[in-house]
């Protein structure tokens, strides 16, 4: 566990909104930010699973509400956000943390081979146009829509900000997985577009882009029914310098930097690549 006095980072009376908070690594986020004294709203489609890390949160003394939400519909998040002010106080930091990615926007095969088309494998040409919006829109209007609903909260006031999740592949995309590596290069443009457009009113905007770390969502990409590493997992270790996948817990000091309003109060519009050097090797 980081040492939130080591780093400065004091987030008493402010009020924390996490989307995706049912997820992994949202879900230590969110008790990240409990643990530096903020009052957290831990959205989720989920609403069991945000409710269980929300009481996690309690249980250590900590306050923190668990909503319902989805992230793609604008009159629910309006309707969360109208809630999350009423019960905890308007909200001063936005974690955009809802995302993922869908099989039917994933090929099968890194590389395009003569026969494809024909063959029993899901190919470029086979991708379905609705699996590919739907990991488009779970990651971009999944980050826009949360920031309508909340950011109308955050104008005006004094030391709000914005955190949003993007992803190494949003620098190179990935093989195989083309919808979510576009979508999140989106998410890493859309931040810097929304650090220009917020400058005048006192919100920040930065992102952090995480490399490779081991959760449920990718465990069947990365490890066989067995446990033993998939050849996906062999390629990605030895493409990041570090040789190894990320710790959960190694996240902790970005977010709490680019959220500490006196460490990092000139910085908006920064994606902050933590992902043991893979975004900045070249194979060779």
């Amino acid at each position: 566990m980081i040492n939130n006095n080591v780093l400065n980072t004091d987030l008493s009376g402010k009020v924390v909104v996490v989307t995706g908070a049912g997820g992994v690594l949202c879900s230590h986020f969110a008790k990240v930010l409990a643990r530096a004294g903020a009052k957290v709203a831990l959205l989720d489609l989920n609403e069991e699973k945000a409710r269980q890390y929300a009481d996690e949160i309690v249980a250590e003394g900590g306050v923190a509400k668990a909503y319902a939400c989805n992230v793609l519909d604008k009159e629910l998040c309006y309707s969360v956000a109208d809630a999350v002010a009423a019960e905890l106080g308007s909200c001063d930091i936005l974690v955009n943390g809802a995302g993922g990615n869908n099989p039917k926007a994933t090929t099968d095969k890194e590389y395009f081979e003569m026969g494809d088309i024909d063959a029993d494998t899901k190919s470029f040409f086979d991708l379905d146009a609705a699996g590919v919006g739907f990991v488009f829109n779970l990651n971009f209007l999944g980050t826009l829509i949360p920031t309508q609903a909340f950011a109308r909260q955050m104008v005006g006031k004094e030391g709000c900000s914005i955190l949003n999740i993007s992803s190494m592949n949003a620098f190179t995309p990935l093989t195989k997985i083309p919808a979510y590596s576009g979508a999140k290069a989106a998410v890493s443009n859309f931040t810097k577009w929304l650090a220009v457009h917020f400058s005048k009113v006192g919100i920040r905007v930065n992102a952090i882009a995480p490399g490779f770390f081991s959760t449920a969502q990718n465990a069947a990409l990365l490890f066989n029914p067995d446990g033993t590493p998939t050849a996906r997992t062999g390629k990605i270790l030895a493409a990041t310098p570090m040789g190894r996948f990320g710790e959960a817990s190694e996240l902790e000091g970005g977010l709490l930097f680019l959220l500490n309003e006196k460490a990092a109060g000139f910085i908006t519009g920064v994606v902050l690549a933590i992902d043991g050097g893979f975004s900045a090797y070249s194979g060779v």
